[in-house]
């Protein structure tokens, strides 16, 4: 009787941590079409429309290492209700600054949804491994929580685009009030339910123990410094600070590219188009997970590069001087249509399926060999996920100055020396 129970209060916490899961996508998907939004009510360039996403990045070069610190001391309910509710206030800020009709205050808001998606990134992926049992069990529940990542990550742009509708001088923040309306309802139940729930906490008791013993462990700052002595992890750093960077950018500006003024496809019909990377990555992911076991990461993440790198340079060479029809929805009657849209554009689509796998790999291959010091190298990982707010905002900056499809140089430079990194640099190497 008392197995049975756990094992039913497990099932609620693994389906509390997928919709947790599913928000970290959600809240963070939602800076991309809110490019679109923040371009024509605040009348900014292409790399200002990019400032939200940075906000909402940057907040993880902060919140990275406190974010697992707080994991260890307190536990993963007492995390769990934390990063729910200032993901609850952040959204709230966001849904404040359109009615404000303030930039400063909707980066106000990013900025601290980002600590929020943070902190539930540091805890769905040990907390879903922990209720399968570690194993291949506990693999397999964090390969379907990615899914759930990618499925909302699908969603988000098609929803928001549907309530911008046609870009006017009139678009503003509150057209995407029932997104944020959804997103602080599910932060407020997933409070309540965490409340009530039982959540297992087999690593908090050792924490504690470890902490009684702090006279005898080595501080922070040396387990810091011992496990930047890895090379293959130093430079996996930097990979993984590009491929969050490159995975953002190729969305986020190819979103912005569709509906500028020398395209002009419909921001409800660009989200869908969009919503299809995620879409393609949501695969590659479902994919990835029955394949992992046969293929190496390192096969794996080299063959996802080169075909990368082979979509990007394609879809530069080709850019906007031919067009091909890409399946839509109409907003109105709601049946499929066909949009014309740059074969360039459609190539950087379809790299969704290829960034798919990489944080897996990339993450399997840097802390390979590290032993008692890969606790640090995840909140070190955590901290470099920043890059998604960097990227897009340099790609940006180069599509104001250069044109959109020039601007692919630089998830073109991102995907070549994860490539590299692949193939040399993640070999096992102590400096």
């Amino acid at each position: 009787m008392v197995q049975s129970k756990t094992q039913s209060s497990n099932v609620l916490t693994i389906i509390i941590m997928f919709f947790l899961f599913g928000m970290i996508s959600f809240v963070t998907g939602m800076q991309d079409p809110f490019g679109v939004i923040v371009r024509a009510q605040f009348k900014a360039t292409n790399a200002m429309s990019q400032l939200g996403n940075a906000a909402n990045f940057i907040a993880y070069a902060c919140m990275g290492l406190p974010a697992g610190m707080l994991l260890k001391r307190y536990g993963y309910k007492v995390t769990s209700l934390l990063a729910v509710g200032i993901g609850f206030i952040g959204v709230c800020i966001t849904f404040l600054s359109g009615h404000l009709a303030s930039f400063g205050v909707y980066l106000t808001g990013a900025f601290v949804s980002g600590f929020s998606m943070c902190m539930l990134n540091s805890i769905v992926n040990p907390m879903l491994n922990t209720l399968g049992g570690g194993g291949s069990r506990g693999n397999q529940l964090v390969q379907w929580g990615g899914s759930c990542n990618s499925l909302n990550a699908t969603i988000v742009p098609i929803l928001i685009g549907y309530l911008i509708g046609t870009v006017s001088k009139d678009t503003q923040i509150t057209d995407a009030n029932p997104a944020l309306f959804i997103a602080m309802g599910i932060f407020a139940f997933a409070f309540i339910v965490l409340c009530f729930a039982h959540i297992p906490e087999p690593e908090l008791e050792a924490a504690r123990a470890r902490m009684e013993r702090a006279d005898q462990q080595e501080s922070m700052g040396q387990a810091i410094c011992a496990t930047l002595r890895y090379r293959h992890l130093v430079l996996g750093m930097l990979a993984v600070w590009l491929y969050v960077g490159m995975e953002v950018t190729i969305a986020n500006v190819t979103n912005l590219y569709l509906t500028s003024p020398e395209v002009g496809v419909l921001p409800s019909v660009s989200g869908i188009i969009v919503g299809s990377y995620w879409f393609l990555m949501l695969c590659g992911r479902l994919t990835g997970g029955l394949v992992g076991g046969k293929i190496s990461s390192r096969s794996m993440l080299t063959a996802v590069s080169v075909v990368g790198a082979v979509l990007l340079i394609v879809g530069m060479i080709v850019g906007d001087h031919s067009t091909v029809a890409f399946p839509a929805i109409d907003k109105n009657t709601f049946t499929f249509i066909t949009q014309q849209i740059p074969t360039g554009a459609m190539c950087f689509v379809l790299c969704g399926f290829c960034t798919s796998i990489m944080w897996g790999a990339i993450f399997n291959l840097s802390v390979k060999g590290l032993g008692e010091h890969t606790s640090i190298a995840s909140g070190l990982f955590m901290m470099m996920v920043f890059g998604g707010g960097i990227l897009p905002i340099v790609q940006s900056h180069l599509a104001d100055r250069m044109g959109f499809i020039p601007s692919y140089i630089v998830p073109l430079i991102a995907m070549l020396y994860i490539l590299w990194y692949a193939l040399f640099g993640s070999r096992e190497k102590q400096i």
